[in-house]
C-alpha cells in the first residue's frame, strides 16, 4: 500500500479536528513515556512524522525540552507552524529515511502513527539510530497486526481488516527493524 502524500490532498486543513486527543489523553501518553524514560535527561526530542504537531508542544512542555518536528508534508508543517505557541518547537521538512539533523543530536525520538508511512522502514530505523544520542530513547506509538481485532469498526467494515494487515507491521517486525539497525 502506497503512503499518503498529504500535500496532494486537503487533509491537512482538517486533520486536527479528526485526530484531536484532548488534554487528558495527551497527559496520559506523556505519563506513559515518562514511565519508560525514568530519570534520563531529555533536552532534545525529535517528533518524527510530526504532521500538524499534535504532540510537539506537549512534548516540549512536559519534558522541558527543545522539540524538532520533522515531516515530509509542507501542508502539514504549515498547519503545525500556525498553531505553534512557544519557541521550544521548530519544524523542518524531511523524511524518516533522510532525517535532516546531525548525528547523535537528540535524546528521544517520538513517532506517533508514522511507521506505516515510511517508504523504507530499515533506512528509517538506521537514520533514527544515527541521530539518537547514546542511551537515547525511541518511542514508537503505532498500530500493529495484534491490535486489529480490537478496532471497533473492523466487524462493521470487514474490508478494513485486509487493508490494515497490509498497512500495519506486527510487533516482531517492528522490533526487528530497529534491532537490525
Amino acid at each position: 500500500m502506497k503512503p499518503t502524500d498529504y500535500d496532494q490532498t486537503n487533509i491537512p486543513a482538517g486533520y486536527d479536528r479528526g485526530r484531536d486527543h484532548g488534554p487528558e489523553v495527551l497527559d496520559l501518553w506523556m505519563s506513559v513515556i515518562e514511565s519508560h524514560i525514568g530519570r534520563k535527561s531529555v533536552s532534545t526530542i525529535l517528533d518524527l512524522g510530526c504532521g500538524t504537531g499534535r504532540f510537539s508542544e506537549t512534548l516540549a512542555n512536559r519534558f522541558g525540552a527543545s522539540v524538532i518536528g520533522v515531516d515530509p508534508s509542507g501542508k502539514m508543517l504549515d498547519q503545525a507552524r500556525r498553531k505553534a505557541r512557544g519557541t521550544a518547537v521548530h519544524y523542518q521538512r524531511g523524511t524518516a529515511e533522510a532525517i535532516p539533523l546531525v548525528s547523535q543530536s537528540v535524546d528521544m525520538i517520538f513517532m506517533s502513527m508514522t511507521f506505516h508511512h515510511f517508504r523504507d522502514p530499515g533506512a528509517a530505523a538506521r537514520e533514527c539510530c544515527r541521530v539518537l544520542r547514546v542511551d537515547g530513547t525511541i518511542v514508537a506509538r503505532t498500530g500493529t497486526h495484534e491490535q486489529i481485532p480490537s478496532y471497533p469498526y473492523v466487524p462493521f467494515f470487514p474490508s478494513t481488516r485486509r487493508m490494515l494487515e497490509e498497512l500495519l507491521p506486527d510487533r516482531a517486525r517492528l522490533r526487528a527493524v530497529f534491532e537490525k539497525a
